[in-house]
């Protein structure tokens, strides 16, 4: 280390001095750069006896360059007075020649902000201004004291939700991110603490005003010992007359997001428009405003054009004053040679020093001109465009969440694998969309990610700060589901293990639709296979060890016939209905010869409104089965057939019923049992058989010979009453009092023994027979206030009315009283009842009049009127001022029973 001291006093013009370096440092000459919103740099040449400056003794050394300026004192005294100092960091050190004497060095000095471009960065910033990410970046990443810097800012800018900075150092990071709001920044000393503070302002607040110099050029004595400015030029140009923004917020998809600003408000200097896109604003603000709302859409367009303005007029100029720096505002004091805009101010934003030993200090500095209205802005630099996708994973404040963890908009927090910042569980991004292959209002394509997911991040328009889900990605830690073991397969399947897949393997194609819950329940079509991929059948097959139901609100149709390669219509029953139509044909014939034979013909008219207006094409709500080759329907314990109406079997050939223990046959009304050619057999092997006409009589006939025959026992015919036998005209009658025989011909008597006793009879006990009372269902209709009907609803009286049932059958007809009510309907089973009252054509929308009460006359008297009935409305399809209006309808009919 050099042990040569330094002087006590030196005649220099400028001072360089190096913190902890004890050599004397003779300045030789210096050049610096200045400018806003950069940092300054100076290059200094200086000469020194020590031989042996070393880098260690230069490089990161707080060091200050002092310049000075002559004062006179008189008698020819000069006394050097320093006038600035700047002060900064050693960035650059050189060793350029040595003599016997000295040794030429040379050395950079920079503010200590210009180390920041040495620290190149990938981080995360969230919930932070833009000044507080600057702060952030100064104090904990590189120590700075909040002596050091100082924000002289007039807004306050919002909070961002994130913020990116990829690929960037530190210092370029910060200008894009201050120049993006208009913030610019200088460098002052402290000369207190012999440090350089870094000053960050926004308005023309942050200028320094109160230096005014005369315009001299320096020649001859005129200037000696003045400062003063010369070569003074300006350069005009014509720049953007507006400048209109538009950005996109998704937050507020339908939020108008346009400005439009124009700061000179239409001076005839300006043309055309400036369009930018994107400035990642969330609002469109007042473009109305002086001062927009910081961060809008009219806060950038207004700095937007602001800054198209700063390039508008350009000033340069030569000055030899030693205290001018960028920031200041200097005005210009003259004749004619000064321009108007140097004599109204200009704001120095740039310039270039330099002195030798042999050469006066001078200064060459542009600027812009001072306005109220257009402040200094300074150029952001070029945003970094983020190319491709980058690799983040899904996280959750829930460790091992077994859901996705997303907010009420279905968006995501990742951890981008570049930060390496400390972020509290499920916080580390903002909230983050995805993009998928189908979205709409509500609906679309979302399979919820779980934390550790890992996903490809995008970014809009290359834009760090606006990043979505590009896409999802497998990895070693959460490996593909299809691979090359099961390649030929398509396979959706959640955590959970619901899952669809599509067998593309040619000859065993197949599809599997499969969820866990209950056991397992699944849909398989086509090549059905087990776990192990063994064969298990072909065709579909629909499962659960759960509950099952199959619904259709319209109608069911079930089908065994064939439709190759699904060439014809969903609902082609034609078998089907051709099937039925037959069987239809069947019972009609069949039905012909009973209704001949005098038994009771079936019910072809249910057969044949089931079959054309309720099964073909399901016109109504009914389940239709069909298979050409047979349908079996078995249960291990019950299996019930239940009709509201009718139930109709029909088979071509036969019809077996076989029951292990009892069958039983109730019939509500008739039985009627008809066999066309090969007759009836009732046979009972073991116990007796009864038939019995318990309330009416019975009929046996047979036209050829009708045998009663007991082969181990007696035969009994009881009557009550009388007992007739008559075969060919000759009878026997018996009855209470007298045994009656006739005959016209022969009478005779075999007998072994034939004897005459006393009169005697043999009471016989008849069975008594239960007595039930036919079923019967009564109804009327009647006017609410039926008593009062002639005084409040007079225009009622004598307009005909029809009831008809359900098959349109007219029940009753007649006119309507001054009773205002109908005649009582009597029916043997519930029907929908129609009631028309009027000479109008009516359209029918569904006046539907029903009853499951039972139908004892006895049950209707003294009834509540609020039965189970309803009546629903009808309306005119002719001219509405006809008899009954629509006022009328509102109030003309409800439904009571008999009082």
């Amino acid at each position: 280390m050099s042990s040569v001291k330094s002087l006590l006093f030196s005649h220099n013009h400028h001072l360089l001095s190096v913190k902890g370096c004890e050599a004397g440092l003779d300045v030789l000459a210096f050049e610096g750069d200045e400018a806003l919103s950069q940092p300054f740099r100076y290059r200094i040449e200086f000469t020194s006896a020590d031989h042996a400056i070393s880098k260690e003794m230069m490089l990161m050394k707080a060091a200050s360059l002092t310049l000075q300026a002559p004062v006179a004192q008189g008698f020819g005294i000069n006394v050097q007075q320093p006038v600035r100092v700047i002060q900064g960091v050693v960035t650059g050190f050189e060793r350029l020649s040595t003599s016997r004497d000295e040794t030429h060095y040379a050395l950079t000095l920079q503010p200590r902000l210009a180390l920041l471009n040495r620290s190149h960065q990938n981080a995360i910033y969230q919930d932070q201004s833009v000044p507080q990410i600057v702060e952030k970046i100064l104090r904990e990443r590189h120590g700075l004291r909040g002596q050091d810097f100082l924000f002289s800012l007039t807004k306050t800018y919002p909070r961002r939700e994130q913020v990116m900075q990829y690929g960037e150092d530190d210092l370029r990071f910060i200008t894009r991110l201050l120049g993006e709001v208009g913030i610019w920044f200088r460098f002052t000393t402290d000369t207190r603490l012999h440090i350089d503070v870094a000053e960050f302002c926004d308005s023309q607040q942050g200028y320094e005003k109160g230096l005014t110099l005369p315009s001299v050029p320096p020649s001859g004595q005129q200037s000696a010992g003045v400062d003063a400015v010369w070569e003074m030029a300006c350069r005009h140009r014509v720049v953007e007359q507006q400048v209109s923004t538009r950005d996109y917020n998704y937050r507020e998809a339908t939020a108008d997001m346009n400005a439009q600003v124009d700061v000179t408000r239409g001076e005839t200097t300006t043309f055309g428009e400036a369009y930018h896109w994107g400035d990642n604003y969330l609002t469109a603000g007042n473009v109305h405003d002086r001062h927009p709302a910081p961060e809008s859409g009219a806060f950038y367009a207004r700095l937007r054009h602001e800054r198209y303005l700063n390039g508008q007029t350009r000033m340069q100029a030569t000055t030899s004053c030693p205290t001018l720096c960028p920031g200041q505002v200097l005005k210009v004091t003259g004749g004619e040679e000064v321009a108007g805009e140097f004599a109204d101010g200009v704001l120095v934003t740039a310039m270039h020093s330099h002195a030798r030993r042999d050469a006066d200090f001078a200064v060459e500095f542009a600027g812009i001109p001072d306005s109220p209205d257009v402040g200094y802005r300074p150029e952001p630099g070029a945003r970094p465009v983020m190319a491709g996708t980058l690799p983040a994973r899904v996280t959750s404040t829930r460790e091992n969440d077994t859901y996705g963890h997303i907010d009420k908009h279905g968006r995501y927090r990742v951890n981008m694998l570049f930060d390496r910042a400390r972020w509290e569980t499920g916080f580390e991004s903002l909230w983050v969309r995805q993009s998928r292959p189908y979205a709409g209002d509500t609906y679309g394509l979302h399979l919820p990610l779980l934390a550790g997911t890992e996903v490809a991040i995008g970014f809009e328009d290359g834009n760090p700060d606006r990043p979505y889900i590009a896409g999802v990605l497998h990895d070693s830690a959460h490996g593909d589901h299809v691979t090359i073991r099961n390649d030929k397969r398509n396979v959706l399947r959640t955590p959970a293990n619901n899952k669809i897949r599509l067998d593309d393997e040619r000859g065993k194609e197949h599809i599997k639709l499969s969820t866990e819950y209950g056991g397992k329940s699944q849909l398989n079509l086509g090549h059905l296979v087990d776990s192990d991929r063994r064969p298990r059948g072909e065709g579909f097959e629909l499962r659960t060890d759960s509950w099952g139901a199959i619904r259709a609100q319209k109608g069911i149709f079930i089908s065994a016939d064939g439709q190759v390669q699904a060439q014809g219509q969903v609902l082609d029953m034609e078998p089907a209905v051709s099937n039925l139509a037959e069987a239809r044909e069947q019972m009609m014939s069949i039905s012909g010869d009973a209704q001949k034979a005098t038994a009771n013909p079936a019910d072809l008219q249910a057969q044949i409104t089931l079959l054309e207006q309720q099964l073909t094409d399901l016109k109504k709500s009914v389940l239709l089965l069909s298979a050409p080759e047979g349908i079996a329907l078995t249960s291990g314990e019950h299996l019930q057939v239940s009709a509201g109406h009718n139930l109709i079997a029909t088979a071509g050939k036969n019809a077996d019923v076989s029951v292990v223990k009892n069958l039983f046959i109730g019939v509500g009304s008739a039985l009627s049992v008809f066999a066309r050619k090969l007759g009836i057999r009732l046979i009972a092997n073991q116990g007796p058989v009864q038939m019995q006409a318990q309330n009416d009589l019975m009929a046996l006939l047979a036209r050829k010979e009708i045998s009663i025959v007991s082969t181990e026992d007696e035969i009994k015919i009881i009557a009550k009453k009388k007992l007739t036998l008559n075969g060919g005209g000759s009878y026997i009658r018996l009855d209470a009092n007298a045994i009656e025989s006739a005959t016209a011909g022969e009478y005779r008597t075999k007998a072994g023994y034939y004897g005459r006793q006393e009169s005697a009879s043999e009471k016989v006990k008849m069975p008594v027979f239960p007595v039930m009372e036919p079923g019967e269902h009564s109804l009327r209709f009647a006017f609410p206030g039926a008593d009062s009907v002639s005084q409040s609803m007079n225009w009622l009286i004598n307009q005909p009315y029809s009831i008809s049932d359900s098959a349109g059958k007219i029940l009753s007809t007649g006119t309507v009283d001054t009773s205002g009510r109908f005649p009582k309907i009597v029916l043997p089973e519930s029907d929908t009842l129609n009631l028309i009252i009027g000479r109008e054509t009516w359209s029918k929308e569904e006046l539907s009049v029903s009853s499951t009460e039972d139908d004892s006359m006895e049950d209707f008297e003294d009834e509540a009127p609020d039965a189970d009935l309803h009546l629903s409305e009808m309306g005119f399809e002719d001219d509405r001022t006809s008899a009954l209006t629509e006022s009328m309808i509102s109030t003309l009919l409800s439904l009571t029973k008999d009082s």
